[in-house]
């Protein structure tokens, strides 16, 4: 695990904090093409700025789905470590933002949770579906979910509660909070959120329950 000056060093660099900073603000994960186009730097040196940040942790990097003939996009996402460090907001810091929202308005806090839900909602890669897209959302999230599909039917199981410690004191109003992201991201795809199964938020495995419309 890269230590605090060896991600400062890294950043140190004008144009590769630049790098970070775009893909820290991009709600869904961006390519190389894009970030040449934004940058107007060659794709080498994209790949070596991206190589330093993966280097220490500060993004992470995942393989698209295949949607064309060819070698299968790399796509690159903050890491869900780096959350509150370097100007990336932290998941007490989003649910803090999400509360207040409770409070100033006087909505329930799964109405709360589905307009931020659909706020994160990004274009869909080629093949993915509904479940997918509601899956991702929760990997930016910092959720670490997996998926286990039955034919129409999917279970998103969470593997890492980001607000633990305030879901313990109060589970209701941030498991709704949760559920209402889920459902917001949701919205529009095809998916439906049929429920939400809580668990210890310090053990997390709470499962979401989600069914794809024909």
């Amino acid at each position: 695990m890269a230590t605090l000056q060896q991600e400062a060093r890294a950043l140190g660099d004008v144009t590769r904090h630049a790098i970070f900073r775009y893909v820290a603000g991009s709600n869904e994960p961006v390519d190389i093409a894009e970030l040449t186009d934004l940058f107007r730097l060659n794709q080498n040196a994209i790949r070596q700025h991206l190589a330093k940040l993966l280097d220490v942790g500060l993004i992470r990097e995942r393989t698209a789905r295949p949607g064309r003939p060819g070698r299968p996009r790399l796509l690159f996402e903050i890491a869900p470590g780096v959350e509150s460090r370097w100007g990336v907001t932290g998941p007490y810091e989003r649910l803090s933002q999400l509360l207040c929202e409770v409070i100033r308005s006087g909505r329930r806090p799964v109405e709360v949770g589905r307009e931020a839900g659909r706020a994160l909602t990004a274009a869909p890669e080629p093949g993915d579906d509904g479940v997918d897209q509601v899956t991702n959302a929760m990997l930016r999230l910092g959720f670490e979910p997996t998926v286990r599909r039955r034919g129409e039917d999917a279970e998103v199981v969470i593997g890492v509660c980001p607000f633990a410690s305030t879901a313990l004191a109060d589970p209701d109003i941030v498991c709704d909070l949760h559920l209402g992201i889920a459902e917001g991201v949701a919205e529009g795809t095809g998916a439906v959120v049929d429920g939400l199964d809580r668990e210890n938020p310090r053990l997390a495995g709470c499962h979401l329950h989600l069914r794809v419309e024909s």
